[in-house]
């Protein structure tokens, strides 16, 4: 992966010495390479020596190292790796002829290398005089011709799943085209990138972003144990933040409105001065969350993230309590009440009265909540749902979940899988869903933090 990157870099005009690729060799010997900011530290260092340089390594390493990594959830599927390999050969008689769209192929495959030289800022970078387009020499007329040639395929691969409806059921012909048009996009990004970058004046201040920023939309499976300690801190750092806007407001709707004949008797006390204003005290909300969080093997990796953020919530609400599941429901309210969040979250997947190793129940689940829960929903109530509603083709009791429904405020519903995958093989999200108020997808950090501040404020 390191050698491809070199060539894209290359290929977008970078100066990448033999020895300098040397030189990262040896120092990533000295990191841990799985460290994100720390493998990016020893990239950049070695490959990017001037500001202007610094812009373009920005621009590849988010290309090669977080728009072009595969899905998880893609890896995890043959069928959809194969029919994705397969659309691709059917394209390259078209594009053998066509340097462009061969680049664009290449590119939806995963190597971005030959759309890089193509691109106007890599031929004007490095110095060479680049492929002779139609659309003239110039930058724009680069632009433009690429631009042409990414239309013209999508609208072919529109045409070859349409070829294959044989073939593919909708989900899967649904699922490709999901894949197919995040290339495309980012394949469009790359262009209206390139040759865009102005270095900042002499003497100007660079905006710092968080090292989080980078880390926001990869996978909850992608992440390394530095990287996850570092989302628990960004979680715990934004829920302060909401508690203390939360304290403000409820300090405001305690004050309530004037209370005027109140505010008048004690007056007549000051000759009519109204030296005392009261205010009619309002009732404070008594908001309660409860939650069920999945915690199989299918959503092992989320399900850390998902308990802390529980245990998060627990001081923005009047009352908290606290599930876990898989083929049967265990109450852990109590455990995030007496540890501190590292252990509790442990124990909880460590030590939970539960079969961690069965296999996924949501009837059985939704029937032992009924028979022992039931009770402590009612409309003050926002039920969260978390998890990938994979039942294993048992029954999903969504008559239970509609009726757990029925006796809250809302029911919501995370979903820690792609988007593309929720109605596929034993998914029970289709019903599941017509049940719930609302359903998000949860599988990264930007999501889980737009999720507790849309839920808290």
């Amino acid at each position: 992966m390191l050698l491809r990157f070199v060539a894209g870099a290359r290929a977008a005009g970078l100066r990448v010495s033999t020895a300098e690729v040397l030189d990262c060799l040896q120092h990533l010997e000295r990191i841990d390479p799985l460290e994100a900011a720390q493998f990016k530290s020893v990239l950049q260092a070695n490959f990017a020596k001037s500001r202007r340089e610094q812009a373009h390594f920005e621009r590849l390493f988010r290309l090669f190292f977080h728009e072009l990594r595969q899905d998880p959830s893609i890896a995890r599927s043959p069928e959809l790796a194969a029919a994705i390999r397969s659309i691709l050969q059917s394209l390259q008689p078209a594009a053998g002829s066509d340097p462009a769209l061969q680049a664009i192929v290449d590119f939806l495959a995963g190597d971005p290398v030959r759309l890089l030289e193509q691109t106007p800022a890599g031929s004007g970078a490095a110095g060479s005089p680049g492929l002779a387009f139609s659309g003239g020499g110039s930058s724009a007329g680069r632009r433009t011709e690429l631009a042409d040639r990414i239309r013209m395929l999508e609208e072919q691969l529109t045409q070859a799943l349409a070829e294959r409806r044989d073939e593919l059921g909708w989900e899967e012909r649904r699922d490709l085209t999901e894949h197919f048009q995040d290339r495309l996009a980012a394949a469009r990004r790359l262009l209206g990138e390139a040759g865009d970058y102005r270095p900042p004046p002499e003497g100007g201040r660079r905006l710092l972003r968080h090292p989080l920023d980078e880390l926001g939309e990869v996978h909850f499976a992608s992440l390394t144990p530095r990287e996850v300690e570092a989302m628990r801190e960004a979680i715990a750092q934004l829920v302060r933040r909401l508690k203390d806007r939360i304290s403000r407001r409820q300090a405001a709707r305690r004050r309530g409105v004037l209370d005027v004949k109140k505010t008048l008797r004690r007056a007549a006390a000051y000759e009519g001065i109204p030296l005392e204003v009261f205010h009619r005290r309002r009732p404070p909300r008594k908001a309660k969350i409860v939650t069920l969080c999945d915690v199989s093997g299918s959503v092992w990796s989320a399900a850390r993230f998902m308990l802390n953020m529980l245990y998060s919530l627990q001081g923005c609400f009047a009352q908290v309590r606290s599930f876990i599941f898989v083929a049967g429901v265990q109450e852990v309210s109590e455990v995030f009440k007496q540890h501190a969040v590292n252990p509790a979250i442990e124990k909880i997947l460590k030590d939970a009265d539960i079969d961690y190793n069965a296999a996924t129940d949501y009837g059985r689940t939704f029937r032992e909540f009924r028979q022992h829960y039931l009770d402590i929903l009612n409309r003050q109530t926002t039920l969260i749902l978390i998890g990938d509603g994979r039942c294993n083709y048992t029954d999903p009791q969504e008559g239970i979940l509609a009726e757990m429904r029925a006796r809250c405020r809302r029911l919501i519903w995370l979903n820690p899988e792609a988007r593309q995958f929720w109605y596929t093989g034993d998914s029970e999200m289709r019903v599941f869903e017509a049940v719930c108020d609302e359903v998000r997808p949860c599988q990264n950090l930007n999501q889980l933090l737009a999720f507790i501040t849309a839920l808290v404020l």
